[in-house]
């Protein structure tokens, strides 16, 4: 392992070529360059670059062998995950579909901080917080953190949870979602996600925060999650919208045709009158997100 403190330099080296080969830009079976050249190539010494190649060895994305070189073994998800944005309730129906769920954590913390503030909640009351790890064809690609008024977790159980999409148990208790506010980040990942995640710690994560709201406005669910860039991804569909004065791109839930929900948190309202007939606030769960 390297010793990523003292070896700043090898680091870097690491660092560039791990996602080049997870990007797909060095694709399976591909050679590396020699130990010479990469050194001539990245500005530092041989020893630095065979520190590298040693680590993504121990990682198995590439292969070492003497008189044949350097060969990228990884193989990328044959079919990994993509969210569209602007029509998740397809996406709810795909998760449950195509990925597994590990339940890591299930308990009741006091209502504090940042997460209390957002929901709405005041502080003598406690949250269910659970944590789980999804997985598509047994390899993990999502961290999710979730907290949600005590109420509300007593009407499903930690096997449901643990089995059923958050989202469709609040639903099931009766909860009317009304809009959500979601922010899309990258952070690097700590030592105990990236063992969750079977990566290395401090490797890039796409990072979302989202809070559901019902239709009284009162915080519903807290959403943090992680994801794996080499196995999740998220899009959007855009349609070019307003006049010639304004012009405007708006989200449209794939395969649709149609401007969605989400419209209405991004761009605000659609001008000119060939659209305005699909203004309206978000309310339901294509503008939400992943069916956690």
């Amino acid at each position: 392992m390297l010793d990523w403190l003292g070896e700043a330099k090898a680091k870097q080296v690491y660092l560039v070529l791990r996602d080049r080969i997870l990007s797909g830009a060095v694709a399976f079976g591909a050679r590396l360059p020699n130990e010479n050249e990469l050194a001539s190539n990245y500005g530092v010494s041989r020893v630095t670059v065979r520190r590298a190649l040693g680590e993504l060895a121990r990682e198995r994305l590439i292969e070492r062998r003497r008189s044949v070189g350097t060969t990228v073994v990884y193989r990328p998800s044959p079919a990994p995950i993509t969210a569209d944005i602007s029509d998740m309730l397809a996406n709810l129906v795909e998760m449950g579909r195509r990925t597994g769920v590990k339940l890591l954590a299930y308990d009741f913390v006091p209502a504090r901080g940042p997460i209390a503030d957002a929901l709405g909640v005041a502080s003598d009351q406690l949250l269910q917080r659970a944590v789980r790890v999804r997985s598509v064809d047994g390899l993990p690609f999502s961290y999710l953190t979730t907290h949600v008024p005590e109420k509300l977790s007593v009407t499903f159980t930690r096997q449901e949870l643990a089995t059923r999409p958050l989202l469709d148990l609040l639903e099931r208790a009766g909860v009317k979602v009304g809009h959500a506010r979601q922010r899309i980040s990258a952070v690097l990942a700590t030592p105990e996600v990236a063992r969750a995640l079977n990566i290395r710690g401090g490797s890039p994560l796409i990072e979302l925060t989202r809070v559901v709201y019902d239709q009284a406005g009162q915080g519903v669910e807290h959403l943090h999650a992680l994801y794996r860039p080499d196995r999740y991804a998220l899009e959007i569909n855009l349609v070019r919208a307003g006049d010639d004065k304004t012009p405007s791109w708006a989200p449209v839930a794939k395969g649709s045709g149609k401007i969605s929900a989400v419209t209405a948190a991004t761009t605000g309202r659609i001008r000119g009158n060939r659209h305005r007939k699909r203004e309206r606030p978000i309310a339901n769960r294509h503008a939400i997100g992943e069916g956690d």
